[in-house]
């Protein structure tokens, strides 16, 4: 089985590689804005507009007029016509209409590896070495890297690469393709993990895991009032911002390390783990637990989960977002509609008088749940 798997590095260009890569930047989001602003205008005109793939013959000819364009690496500026497309798809599907790129915020461009041969030898485009520490990027030829140093070699297909600026900091993200082998799947453990806001994990051995992460919101506040006095356009608050978006990132890496960790240990640790079907974006609006939710990363918990098991060989299964798993008494199946207020957080049993934590009795639920779905299965095959 290929799987597609992105590694990350940080980069450390020299001046002028930088400059070019600012440069890039700036003209992948100069075709995207340029090439937005045409669509809207033929669909006035006409009811419909080009394709990513007709919009990209019309590059040569701008290039002309811009000559700019001509500086920097193609494959940037036709992938940012892809990325143009997909937002249009996604707008189709539900999500908001393209906006149009502003300068500073979510600054990268994408690249292509591409593969050539001449006298017997193979030539490509993107070329990664970790002896050496060094990746090799069209336009930009050879850059310093730091990043993985356990790993002396990755196997597999370069498929692209994703050069990405950061409160002040470059990283590039390199897409490949590897050959996965999967272990045999022997089901001998079983587990439910209820997803909530109090604890992060509740487990049916009663495991709680809690958050980890402690967002230093005074010192947060403090900054961006200090970037609110900063002169507009001074060099103050441009290092203001880098202050802002160093510390936004050091809490974005915090909580990817902690939901690593976290997945990491179920996956290894169990067969069959068994989750609740949730709907986060309704959840959130609900005041009362938007913020918890934004804090927990519930849904980004189940997306890595998805993927570790399909790695793994491990079986993931969602059970009905309605079933009332809070409510019910593990040991003698009695339903206390009164537990649907989210306040109580311990109950007894008015059939069996048993004492209940709510997470708890909620993470057994859901493993019994997910054992009668997984059995129904087995069933079906034989």
């Amino acid at each position: 089985m290929k799987i597609l798997k992105g590694y990350v590095f940080r980069l450390y260009p020299d001046k002028k590689q930088e400059q070019l890569i600012n440069k890039t930047i700036g003209c992948a989001r100069f075709i995207y804005n340029y090439f937005l602003d045409d669509k809207m205008k033929e669909y006035k005109i006409a009811g419909k507009s080009k394709s990513a793939y007709d919009q990209a013959k019309l590059i040569p000819s701008l290039s002309k007029e811009k000559e700019w364009l001509k500086e920097v690496d193609s494959c940037s500026l036709r992938n940012s016509l892809l990325d143009l497309e997909r937002a249009f798809k996604n707008f189709y599907n539900g999500s908001g209409y393209p906006k149009f790129k502003a300068k500073g915020v979510h600054e990268s461009y994408k690249t292509n590896n591409i593969k050539s041969s001449y006298n017997g030898k193979e030539y490509n485009s993107i070329k990664l070495d970790l002896k050496n520490r060094i990746i090799t990027l069209p336009k930009l030829k050879e850059v310093k890297i730091r990043g993985y140093r356990n790993k002396e070699v990755i196997l597999g297909n370069i498929k692209s690469a994703v050069i990405k600026k950061e409160a002040g900091r470059y990283y590039v993200s390199v897409l490949i393709e590897e050959e996965l082998i999967k272990p045999s799947f022997v089901p001998s453990s079983i587990i439910g993990i209820d997803l909530g806001i109090k604890d992060l994990i509740v487990t049916s051995f009663n495991e709680k895991i809690e958050n980890t992460i402690n967002l230093n919101t005074k010192r947060l506040i403090g900054l961006q009032r200090g970037l609110s006095r900063c002169k507009v356009g001074s060099k103050n608050r441009y290092k203001m911002k880098i202050k802002i978006q160093r510390m936004y990132q050091k809490i974005r890496n915090a909580r990817k390390h902690m939901i690593h960790d976290i997945t990491n240990k179920l996956i290894k640790e169990n067969d069959i783990i068994v989750t609740e079907n949730l709907d986060v974006k309704s959840m959130q609006k609900n005041h009362y637990v938007a913020k918890g939710l934004n804090e927990n990363p519930i849904s980004e918990i189940i997306r890595i989960l998805k993927y570790k098991a399909i790695w793994n060989n491990k079986k993931l299964i969602q059970i009905d977002r309605y079933y009332p798993s809070s409510q019910i008494c593990n040991i003698c199946n009695y339903q206390n509609k009164k537990v649907k207020d989210l306040s109580i957080r311990n109950w007894e049993c008015p059939n069996c008088h048993t004492n209940h934590d709510r997470d708890y009795n909620a993470s057994v639920n859901i493993m019994f749940e997910g054992l009668k779905i997984y059995m129904r299965g087995i069933e079906q095959v034989i």
